[in-house]
């Protein structure tokens, strides 16, 4: 496996288990937003994270794949990754 391939793999597992992590997160806010009114105002930023980290987890086994099959999308798809990456970033930026 190549280097960059195995950065883009990092990069895949790491937003895939913050993406779920944020999915249950807000399964347990949807079992106890009754309960506790105050869950519900930090339940549409919990939303917008989980969508994020979705989309980049998507964009990241995309690049994944391509650069395993070496097929000529790859380098549009790690620039695609890259630019994801950066703006979850500032997205969380303070």
């Amino acid at each position: 496996m190549r280097p960059l391939s195995v950065i883009t793999g990092i990069l895949l597992g790491s937003s895939a288990a913050i993406a779920f992590g944020l999915l249950v997160v807000a399964f347990i806010y949807l079992l106890l937003g009754e309960d506790y009114p105050h869950l519900r105002s930090e339940f549409t930023p919990l939303l917008a994270s989980v969508g994020i980290f979705t989309i980049l987890t998507t964009i990241c086994a995309f690049s994944f794949i391509s650069l395993l099959r070496q097929k000529p999308s790859r380098w549009f798809l790690q620039g695609l990754m890259w630019l994801g990456l950066a703006l979850a970033g500032l997205y969380y930026w303070p």
